[in-house]
């Protein structure tokens, strides 16, 4: 039996009282022959106190035994309520306790039971709410910190402690200035602690893999009461922002000055044939043949500009059918067949048979020539071009590799931007709008694959496209 609850102190102290009113029955009973006879025999008197004994024993554990039970069913229901009282107290909502038999008690049960239930069903909703708390913070793309009163941080996300090469076990408890925030960060939560206003910055922090550029923005966090429960940081990553407009802003003066340069030569050349070349017919012969040509050029920009344009547009989209690679780069090589010749080149195509996958056959021709025309213009005389078309799994991959003036490291990972030159100078000789590997890398990513280029200074350079055998659309 349990030695806590009323059941255990109670039947101790019936307990006790049963054995002292024993006690004092048996010394009552057992002086009954020296008040009746004093000279009774010593034999019957002992064997009168031995019965005596024995009854009373009898008497003690019968009465031991019924009021235990007794005290045993009225006690057990408050025992039990308490016990779960005090569960409930800790925390632990799923107890219950059994309905009594005794109405107060009962419905004291049922009540406790009903608190039960709600605690429980409280529990799960709270945490519930807490995993979608911390999911939501999690699945923000911008860094958070939750600071508290004393400027101590409760509470950071994944992406706060990736951008920050921090822990949040480590950091929880810890004050803002120990966590290796940019002094501008710093600053900024000092002026929102001072100021209890919102404030908002932008910084730029360096990192491994190249400068970050962030917009910090601090808030107080205000209780229902109006009491300062702290501050939140949010961080906003805004590179890709501010790397979009510098490509615009490139883009802008690029085709200014791509278009400035045959715009200025035809009105030049047209002025001094106004102001009297006209009359020397060599001469006006040469302008006017400098005029189409910057002309043509001038329309070759448009063109592409055009062109880039239409590709990059939502509603944009491929004539896919089944293509064999093989015959399309033969194709193409002869296309471009003039072109060698001029410059006393050859190229060797490792084909394979049965090269098919699904493209669009134009878009697919208009690359390899893109491609090829590249190779061809930054190449040395006499020299050759290599085109491999292989199978990997469930993609086709061609590779054109050319024996030229090859690129620069540094330069490789933008040369696909729209007008960008590795070599400016030689880029002017080969008559090049600067367009051509952007149109090149969008109609490949339109047909779900990928091209990339490996090159060594002076020693050539390998274009490889990689174009998925099956298109899922």
């Amino acid at each position: 039996m349990r030695k806590e609850g009323h059941t255990y102190r109670i039947l101790l102290t019936t307990s006790a009282t049963l054995v002292v009113f024993s006690i004092v029955l048996w010394i009552v009973i057992s002086q009954f022959f020296n008040i009746v006879d004093m000279n009774t025999d010593p034999a019957l008197v002992k064997k009168f106190l031995f019965y005596l004994t024995g009854v009373i024993i009898l008497f003690l554990a019968l009465s031991l035994f019924t009021l235990s039970r007794i005290i045993y069913h009225f006690t057990k229901p408050v025992d039990e309520l308490t016990l779960v009282a005090r569960k409930l107290a800790a925390g632990d909502y799923k107890a219950r306790t059994s309905v009594s038999e005794f109405k107060d008690l009962g419905n004291l049960a049922l009540s406790i039971n009903q608190i039960a239930r709600n605690g429980q069903e409280a529990k799960i909703e709270r945490s519930m709410e807490k995993e979608r708390l911390k999911t939501l913070i999690e699945s923000i793309g911008s860094s958070l910190l939750m600071l508290g009163r004393g400027g101590t941080v409760n509470l950071m996300n994944g992406v706060f402690a990736q951008t920050f090469n921090a822990s949040a076990r480590d950091s929880i408890g810890k004050s803002y200035k120990e966590i290796g925030l940019p002094a501008v960060a710093e600053k900024l939560i000092e002026d929102v602690f001072l100021s209890e206003q919102v404030h908002e910055r932008q910084i730029r922090v360096k990192q491994e893999n190249g400068p970050l550029s962030l917009t910090v923005y601090g808030a107080p966090v205000i209780g229902r009461h109006g009491n300062w429960l702290g501050i939140i940081v949010v961080f906003h990553d805004i590179s890709k922002i501010i790397q979009l407009e510098e490509v615009r802003k490139d883009f802008v003066a690029n085709v200014s000055h791509e278009l400035r340069t045959p715009v200025t030569s035809i009105k030049g050349f047209a002025e001094t044939l106004l102001d009297g070349a006209l009359s020397d017919p060599v001469i006006s012969r040469d302008f006017i043949s400098i005029i189409e040509k910057e002309s043509g050029r001038l329309h070759s920009i448009v063109t592409d500009l055009l062109e880039l344009s239409g590709i990059e547009q939502d509603g944009f989209t491929l004539n896919v059918t089944e293509v064999d690679a093989t015959y399309t780069i033969r194709e193409a090589i002869q296309l471009v067949s003039g072109k060698l010749a001029e410059k006393q080149m050859v190229i060797e195509f490792e084909s394979l048979d049965h090269l098919l996958l699904e493209a669009d056959s134009s878009r697919l021709m208009q690359v390899l020539v893109n491609l090829l025309s590249n190779a061809i213009a930054y190449s040395k005389l006499g020299t050759t071009i290599r085109i491999r078309g292989t199978v990997e799994e469930d993609f086709v991959v061609i590779a054109i590799a050319d024996e030229g003036i090859g690129i620069e490291k540094d330069k490789i990972p933008r040369l696909f931007e729209r007008f960008y030159r590795a070599d400016l100078a030689r880029s002017r000789e080969s008559g090049g709008t600067g367009l051509g590997l952007a149109i090149v890398k969008h109609l490949i990513e339109a047909h779900h694959g990928t091209i990339w280029v490996e090159s060594e200074l002076n020693q050539g350079s390998e274009f490889f496209m990689k174009l998925p055998i099956r298109q899922h659309i």
